[in-house]
């Protein structure tokens, strides 16, 4: 699956040409407005995103601000028009992972991208889950009593998914666009859930009612 980037820029010619030029190597989705950008984050996960600082109504470092405090980890490029220190300072202290001045090199921002999303990692090789053992790398979770457990490539992503925030309950939505292709129902991450629940510990996955899913607490 190619990874899916945010890109949240309001200049009618800059946003289109960044999104083409980005697209050989992501599947772009372009907002041009802060409160768009909330609304699509809030129901699509993203592996990275791109936001100018300069929005109409709800700015780029409010949107950034705002996905933090909805407890959205996604790394996030900030672009910007002002290069001084204080306004550079300002986006990292809203959130932000790394900030690029306007105008920019299109090599140096995919190289930006590439190190944002290769670097970041909300956990190490091997995350523990109560008394479980999960290993992303190998698609494998150990039990505390039943040895090691194989996983599908698809159980594994959703797995990821939900420890890379534990504390944070994702909704059906978003872990369906984060795991599964375009077309699939939302049945289908209930389904997964289900399967995950079987072969491992039914704890190991907490439903958390009109929401979705977090990561559980296993004994």
């Amino acid at each position: 699956m190619t990874a899916r980037l945010l890109l949240v820029e309001d200049d009618p010619r800059l946003g289109p040409l960044v999104a083409d030029v980005l697209g050989d190597d992501w599947d772009v989705t372009l907002a041009a407005d802060g409160e768009t950008a909330l609304q699509v984050a809030a129901d699509r996960f993203f592996d990275v995103m791109v936001v100018d600082r300069r929005l109409p109504g709800i700015d780029g470092t409010a949107v950034v601000a705002e996905l933090r405090r909805r407890r959205v980890s996604t790394p996030v490029l900030m672009l910007t028009a002002l290069g001084e220190v204080r306004d550079r300072v300002a986006g990292l202290d809203a959130g932000a992972n790394d900030y690029l001045v306007k105008p920019f090199d299109f090599e140096e921002l995919a190289a930006r991208l590439r190190a944002l999303t290769r670097d970041y990692s909300g956990t190490g090789p091997t995350i523990e889950i109560g008394g479980w053992a999960f290993t992303p790398d190998d698609n494998s979770i150990n039990s505390p009593y039943a040895g090691r457990v194989m996983l599908t490539d698809k159980e594994t992503a959703l797995l990821r998914i939900l420890t890379s925030d534990p504390a944070r309950a994702f909704t059906r939505a978003h872990l369906l666009s984060a795991v599964f292709e375009h077309g699939e129902q939302l049945g289908t991450v209930d389904t997964y859930v289900h399967y995950i629940r079987r072969k491992t510990d039914r704890d190991v996955i907490t439903t958390v009612r009109g929401v979705g899913y977090r990561l559980g607490t296993p004994a």
